[in-house]
């Protein structure tokens, strides 16, 4: 973050990342959303509702169009813990970790509470949205792990049995970190999925995810990222179930036409390294995002989750400008994904004008406190 944070950034460098930056995030909110209308549905069950195709467009969900699940609830506060933990560099308090972890903490209180305490001065804006004050579906693993302030560690992992994808949902914002090394990327990302998914399987998936997010918004391409992912693995312990499932991803796009067939082959996608294989396959086979996230939600498996990863990669892959426009336009909390993506792409192209030793923001602080 410090490269990131020191780095002069020209104008079609940032306008670039700032595109992948809402890409990601807007995609895996319209996957999340398209997959949240067929959530806990057989592909029987949704050819049987949506016809032989499958569905092929946003269904209600939550009582409306759009809706979006806690995969998207978490990978907003993500983001502003990784803001945050930028903005208290300052302080000499430097460990990204605890400072996500707040975060998570301040969407627990969410899943708790009737809205906004303004009492709580240190949470700010995120944390005083009211439409995020509702509970979609958030694994038990999350609850559970978020349920008191201790902080899971590797060496104290909180749910050390949870491999679901709760965990890997959250973390596609970890690759947004440009200035950072890929290797830095992962164990972050490997970190703070600790906090609540302690089995390997879930915390590597989060972390092969994180790093090829950071390919894919440095403007690499997707099977370069994935191979990326698959070298950084290959030293961590317990990674071979990951690796696997992320081969079996890349060879099956070799094996013909795109269909529910071929995700099947893959995994069922209720373990967080089969949902990041399914992912991985949807995006290097899809036509366009379209395409690709229509695959992503059509099998037996939790669409929301395959959906929300799938679209989280063809965004930073492509940026905003490639999302379908329709979907967007009905998408849940459209403005403040928006809102929050612009903070952190001004974060990190431009954080030491907002705040510093000598420069501070008032208005910045405020948006995201030190404390």
């Amino acid at each position: 973050m410090s490269a990131a944070a020191t780095a002069v950034w020209g104008r079609a460098e940032q306008q670039d990342f700032r595109a992948r930056v809402r890409g990601a995030l807007l995609g895996g909110a319209i996957g999340d959303a398209l997959g949240a209308g067929v959530s806990a549905l057989t592909l029987e069950e949704i050819r049987a509702d949506h016809g032989p195709e499958g569905i092929a467009d946003l269904a209600p969900a939550h009582g409306r169009r759009g809706a979006v699940t806690a995969a998207t609830q978490l990978t907003l506060f993500t983001v502003d813990g990784l803001i945050r933990a930028q903005v208290r560099r300052d302080t000499g308090a430097w460990h990204p970790p605890t400072d996500v972890h707040r975060a998570y903490l301040r969407w627990a209180a969410t899943q708790r509470d009737w809205g906004p305490d303004e009492r709580r001065k240190d949470d700010g804006w995120l944390a005083r949205e009211e439409w995020l004050y509702t509970r979609r579906n958030a694994p038990r693993a999350c609850l559970v792990g978020l349920g008191d302030e201790t902080m899971g560690t590797l060496e104290a992992p909180k749910n050390p049995t949870a491999c679901d994808a709760g965990a890997l949902v959250r973390s596609a914002p970890f690759g947004l970190l440009v200035g950072w090394e890929p290797q830095l990327v992962c164990q972050l990302a490997v970190e703070c999925a600790a906090q609540t998914h302690g089995h390997p399987t879930a915390y590597l998936s989060a972390g092969a995810f994180a790093v090829i997010v950071h390919g894919l918004a440095r403007g690499e391409t997707l099977d370069g990222s994935v191979q990326r992912a698959l070298a950084l693995l290959a030293a961590r312990p317990g990674h071979q179930p990951v690796t696997d499932a992320l081969q079996l991803a890349l060879g099956t796009v070799r094996q013909g036409i795109p269909g529910p067939a071929r995700i099947a082959s893959i995994g069922a996608g209720d373990r967080a390294e089969d949902a990041l294989a399914i992912a991985v396959y949807c995006a290097l086979v899809g036509e366009d995002i379209r395409h690709g996230l229509r695959l992503a939600v059509n099998h037996d498996g939790p669409s929301e989750v395959t959906g929300s990863v799938t679209g989280a990669l063809l965004g930073a892959l492509h940026g905003e400008t490639a999302l379908p426009p329709a979907w967007l336009s009905e998408l849940e909390g459209r403005p403040t994904v928006i809102e929050l993506a612009d903070d952190f792409a001004m974060e990190m192209t431009q954080g030491p004008a907002l705040h510093g030793p000598t420069v501070a923001s008032p208005g910045w602080l405020a948006r995201y406190p030190r404390s």
